[in-house]
């Protein structure tokens, strides 16, 4: 893993929302005046917060979200085009932050020229081989869709032509000044194309990092079969907020027992919200999501916040066509716009960040269970060489709460509802 990954801290961020750009427009796609130079304002409040880079969601031109990609070499005009990404670029550089991409390569918009092309029967040109069609009741070809999404068509993965074209675009942004990728539905494509893509990125760029989606499945063998630096810890995510809305801390053990094995193999990607999920702070309450972050920051893993999380932000998502925009919301145009309501959230995502940097051996520590009840679980955070460790107790009675201290007894970290 390079070093700049063993020290990563990621703000994520869902850059469409976040600048306020029209996600489903009526009429041609436009540039509103805010773009990816806006993040670029909001650098100092990620440096202060204490990220050490920025993991953005889709940035490259699409119909509607960013999901359904029109073309991965170019900037969305939404967010201003490719010359906003390389202020973007130089401007993280300038902060000693690194910068993440979302590579959407499972599958692309309608209306991208691969699916056009494919549609139209053309067995030659740039884009040939990428899109896989059948013949449908009519005859005519039919497309395969992600997931029932009719907007969202499946790239073929079996032509290795696709393989060249992604490991092209990868490549391209990395030149430009990505430090990273996460691989958009990465659980979707079989591990086999990337074996065939993450060589060819790798050849050129061997201290990128690079991480799946996947929701479920045996993930030491996806990273294994892939190629793939990590994947994400979906099943840590849900332990986390479920055992403190059930005030059941038995399925944080377990899911924490596991991840310890995980750890053995590869170091996870690990967070309690993103840009798909409900609000931890709408799911568990905002005192209780001081505890999640809590846990968050004492397990092994490559960490990420969701903005706005760090503002107790709150956001449900709906399973209906909009129903993302509450979890994706705009940010005002600098930090001096925020409320002073979530300022206290933001103190705690900072002294809990701040301690994590301070015991970097954090990112490999396997956790062992101390005391373990429904309602307050007591565990040692130790450095995977055994050299360093921590305690950490979580409690829901009498009131939320947590408290991490050092070996010889010092309070490192408390918090009480």
């Amino acid at each position: 893993m390079p070093d700049w990954v063993r020290y990563g801290i990621w703000w994520h961020i869902y850059p469409l929302g976040f600048v306020g750009a029209d996600i489903r427009p009526s009429g041609p796609r436009e540039f509103h005046g805010r773009g990816l130079d806006s993040i670029v304002d909001w650098l100092g409040y990620a440096r202060d917060l204490g990220v050490s880079g920025l993991l953005l969601g889709p940035i490259f031109e699409s119909a509607t979200h960013g999901y359904d990609t029109l073309d991965h070499m170019h900037v969305d005009v939404r967010l201003g085009g490719d010359a906003a990404f390389d202020r973007l670029a130089e401007s993280c550089r300038e902060y000693g932050m690194s910068l993440v991409l979302d590579g959407v390569f499972n599958h692309v918009g309608w209306a991208h020229p691969a699916v056009q092309d494919a549609l139209a029967g053309r067995a030659d040109g740039p884009w040939a081989g990428m899109v896989a069609t059948h013949p449908g009741p009519d005859g005519r070809p039919e497309l395969n869709v992600f997931e029932g999404h009719g907007g969202l068509v499946d790239l073929n993965h079996a032509d290795p032509r696709t393989a060249d074209y992604v490991a092209r675009v990868m490549n391209h942004w990395l030149d430009r000044g990505a430090a990273g990728w996460r691989l958009d539905a990465a659980y979707a494509t079989d591990v086999s194309f990337w074996r065939h893509v993450l060589p060819a990125v790798r050849a050129k760029h061997p201290h990128t990092w690079i991480f799946g989606e996947v929701i479920h499945g045996d993930y030491p063998a996806i990273v294994r079969d892939s190629g793939m630096d990590s994947v994400t810890q979906y099943e840590l995510w849900k332990s986390i907020r479920h055992s403190i809305q059930t005030e059941n801390f038995f399925e944080l053990d377990w899911n924490l027992t596991r991840h310890n094995g995980f750890l053995d193999t590869f170091t996870p990607q690990t967070f309690i919200g993103n840009h798909d999920v409900t609000r931890i702070a709408s799911e568990i309450g905002p005192e209780r999501a001081v505890l999640a972050l809590a846990a968050l920051m004492t397990a092994g893993g490559v960490p990420s916040i969701y903005y706005g999380d760090e503002q107790a932000y709150v956001g449900v998502k709906e399973e209906r066509v909009g129903g993302d925009d509450d979890i994706r919301p705009k940010f005002p145009l600098s930090p001096d716009e925020l409320s002073p309501v979530g300022a206290w959230m933001y103190r705690a995502h900072q002294a809990l960040i701040a301690l994590r940097r301070q015991h970097p051996w954090l990112m490999g520590a396997r956790t062992e269970k101390l005391l373990l009840e429904n309602k307050r679980y007591r565990y040692r955070s130790v450095s995977a060489d055994g050299r360093d460790s921590i305690v950490v107790e979580l409690a829901l009675e009498p009131t939320a709460s947590v408290a991490i201290t050092a070996p010889d007894g010092r309070t490192l970290y408390h918090y009480s509802a």
